[in-house]
């Protein structure tokens, strides 16, 4: 599948291996990470990253997995299962933590019920067979010996060694302070030889001890004698300990035939205990170089979104302030090959490995250090050109293994084949090697191949542009600073700066004219056109960069103006509705009152004096009403006065009735006002300015709540300890109100440990759309346990 094999050591799938292997617990647990390779089942690839997935939520998310004890169980139950052999002691202590762990990782998934359902399938259908703890658990105390009650001939034996040994002790106490009173002792006490307690006596008296003779001194001076009647205890111990040895063995012996039935089941705890401890290292691997999952797909086909290489990530984490500039990229049935150029040392190299790397650990279950909307499809191979690959002992030049990798990849690729050429058609001459390449590669493109292929040769850029499926993309370059950006861009080839970057480097003026008048008009011509394209490529992406932000943030004021404006018609709707009422109540009022005085006067029958009264009652009447009206019309909402506002100004909102000062003059006569804490914008021919004592009465009262507000305010949080939602909401709350009182910058303290709360913080940063840059605390004051957020 993948061909060169030291294409996996060149991609760097080999090192990652090495650093999963450094998690493992267990031997099995680091074989298996040394058989991981990538697999073409895309199945059987989406289960292997969903369990690395699920035990990563595990580790951040869930109590610890009890993982204590990983002693591999198969070489025990091999040794088992031979019949007549028997365990020792040590071991079947190993099988018994091991058991012990096995059933506490079961219980744990059982607890948690669908929650792991790819993890589950490890074990499923897996039973706890408690019956084999507790026959070792009758026999194998917790230190790993063996009890002295596992059978009565043991104890019985056990008590008897004892009582022997305290014999002999005592016998042997006796005649050595007869001995030291007779003054046949050398200096010393007691001492061990040949493992029996004997009694150091001064050469010219060893003939009046009895016993035997196990040692002397190197000077010959001293002689090690045990005495004859303590012989006769030691030697009874000894016999005692062997008949004891026997009947440990027989036990042992007794207890491995009745574990051999079971060796099938411990086989597969074995699986357990290695599949698990595999997994864990992938996911706390995944962790470490900040990884997801992506999307899977059954097309040859990649798309990275934000991806990273994983080696330069984590060097870049041990070098304080480092950081990997993403990459994205999208290869498909359209853009089948990417051919990228650009200057020497501008991440051409990183970005081809980046994709071969990432595409070799997804299939192979690993997680990637990219974003979770990628998206990554199956190749059946890998073709991979990098490096000199010369060899003396086959006679071989660095072109010539080059072209033997050609004819290869030419013979045996197809559809499926992601294909990676570093520095194509290089290491002969450019007059030949560039139409040899673009030979080659209009063959691979024929076969509907997918692949990143990095280059310089002008002729290669010039095909690429011309044919469907290929596309150019160039790493970009800063010509002013003279320094790459390590920044893919797709749709224009990249100039060399060849010329440029041998000016700064301080090549003389002399040998660059020359050079530049050896190379052909039209070459010359081309890297001109190549330079300019990319100095306006730059500003075209600094361009859209400023225009979609100014673009949201006319998005947000047009959905604050949407919301002011539905607010007032529905204001609006209700004054109308209350004016009607009141309306209709006064025109009721007033016919009624009419009717009352057609009463009256037809009542006192046109009597003249009586019926000028009743008249001037239906006038003042009329007049209260009328009054009531003008009253109760609807409230002042539109500022007919032509006045200037600026920035600074106190107004008041004529709808809402509130007070506040003018932060900024919006185009189109939008005010954007300060209301205490909050921001608010309002059309300018809805505010009224305030004067006099009007304004500074509501400044006294406005300043008094901001200048306390602001006194108060503290630019740290320390949300060590939290967990992760409470910290980001603790965070967002001072974020929030450090942006209404316009503080520069925050101070979070979250500590350093395994680097999981950081992670999450700064990522909560990055999507913060006033925090412009954050950074590490100094090494000295907390270094990366401390992130300084930066608010625009």
């Amino acid at each position: 599948m993948i061909f060169p094999q030291n294409a996996i050591d060149k991609l760097g799938f080999t090192e990652i291996k090495n650093l999963i292997t450094a998690k493992c617990l267990s031997e099995p647990g680091k074989e298996m990470v040394a058989k991981i390779q990538p697999q073409v089942k895309l199945d059987q690839i989406d289960r292997f990253l969903r369990q690395t997935q699920e035990f990563k939520d595990l580790l951040l998310n869930d109590a610890p997995l009890p993982v204590d004890h990983l002693y591999p169980i198969k070489p025990l139950a091999d040794k088992a299962r031979v019949e007549g052999a028997f365990l020792g002691e040590d071991e079947f202590y190993r099988i018994l933590l091991s058991l012990r762990t096995v059933f506490a990782i079961i219980r744990y998934f059982n607890d948690r019920e669908g929650q792991y359902s790819h993890l589950t399938l490890l074990f499923e259908h897996l039973p706890i067979e408690t019956k084999i703890v507790r026959q070792i658990e009758q026999v194998i105390d917790d230190r790993g010996r063996m009890k002295d009650n596992a059978s009565r001939d043991l104890l019985n034996l056990t008590q008897q060694i004892l009582k022997s040994e305290q014999e002999a002790r005592k016998r042997i106490d006796q005649v050595f302070k007869q001995a030291q009173h007779n003054g046949w002792t050398a200096d010393g006490n007691l001492t061990i030889r040949d493992g029996r307690l004997v009694i150091p006596i001064l050469a010219e008296n060893k003939r009046k001890v009895k016993g035997l003779i196990h040692d002397e001194s190197a000077t010959g001076q001293t002689a090690y004698i045990e005495p004859e009647e303590v012989f006769h205890l030691n030697n009874k111990v000894r016999d005692l300990e062997f008949e004891r040895r026997r009947e440990v063995i027989r036990i042992l012996t007794e207890l491995t035939t009745e574990l051999r039935p079971h060796i099938p089941l411990l086989m597969s705890y074995h699986g357990l205990l290695s599949k698990l401890d595999f997994v864990r290292a992938k996911a706390l691997f995944a962790i470490d170089i900040e990884a997801e999952m992506p999307e899977l797909s059954k097309e040859a086909e990649v798309s990275l979104v934000n991806a990273r290489h994983p080696l330069l990530l984590l060097g870049a984490k041990k070098e304080q302030g480092e950081t990997v500039v993403p990459l994205n990229i999208k290869i498909d049935a359209v853009d089948r090959v990417i051919l990228v150029s650009g200057p020497n040392a501008g991440g051409k190299s990183v970005c081809m490995k980046t994709v071969g790397l990432l595409q070799m650990m997804v299939q192979a279950g690993v997680l990637i250090p990219a974003e979770s909307t990628s998206k990554v499809g199956v190749f059946k191979q890998i073709f991979a050109d990098i490096g000199d690959d010369q060899s003396i002992e086959s006679d071989l030049s660095t072109y010539s293994a080059h072209l033997s990798k050609m004819k290869h990849f030419t013979t045996f690729a197809d559809g499926r084949t992601l294909v990676l050429i570093d520095e194509f058609g290089t290491g002969t001459d450019p007059l030949f090697g560039g139409p040899i390449a673009e030979a080659v590669l209009e063959a691979l493109h024929k076969k509907n191949i997918r692949g990143v292929i990095t280059t310089h040769y002008s002729n290669l850029k010039v095909f690429a542009s011309n044919t469907p499926g290929l596309e150019n993309a160039s790493m970009l370059f800063d010509n002013v600073a003279m320094r790459p950006l390590y920044i893919l861009q797709v749709g224009k080839p990249g100039s060399s700066y060849a010329f440029e970057i041998a000016q700064k480097i301080g090549l003389s003026r002399e040998i660059l004219n020359s050079a530049k008048q050896k190379i052909g008009k039209q070459q010359k011509k081309v890297d001109t056109l190549l330079v300019d394209l990319e100095r306006d490529k730059r500003v075209v992406h600094d361009t859209k960069v400023a225009v979609t932000k100014r673009e949201r943030e006319l998005q947000s004021l047009q959905a604050e103006v949407s919301e002011l404006q539905t607010h007032l018609e529905e204001n609006q709707r209700q004054i109308l509705r209350e004016a009607k009422e009141k309306a209709k109540q006064i025109l009721k009022d007033a016919n009624k009152l009419v009717e009352n005085t057609i009463s009256e006067i037809k009542s006192v029958q046109a009597d003249r004096d009586k019926t000028k009264a009743i008249r001037r009652n239906l006038h003042e009447a009329i007049d209260n009403h009328t009054d009531k009206l003008v009253v109760t019309q609807s409230p002042k909402l539109v500022n007919t006065v032509d006045e200037t506002i600026e920035v600074g100004d106190w107004v008041r909102v004529l709808d809402a009735g509130t007070e506040g000062q003018v932060m900024e003059v919006s185009r189109g006569n939008n005010l954007i006002i300060a209301l205490g804490d909050l921001r608010t914008v309002v059309k300018k021919n809805k505010v009224e300015k305030l004067h006099g004592k009007e304004k500074s009465k509501v400044v006294r009262r406005n300043r008094g709540t901001s200048t306390q507000s602001a006194a108060d305010f503290q630019p740290e949080v320390d949300v060590r300890g939290m967990r992760t939602e409470d910290a980001l909401r603790q965070i967002e709350l001072v974020l929030d109100r450090a942006v209404m009182i316009g503080y520069p910058s925050l101070k979070i303290v979250h500590g350093k440990g395994d680097g999981i709360l950081r992670k999450f913080v700064r990522e909560y940063l990055r999507k913060y759309s006033h925090v412009s840059h954050f950074e590490d605390e100094h090494a000295d004051r907390g270094g990366d346990g401390i992130t300084h957020a930066y608010i625009n």
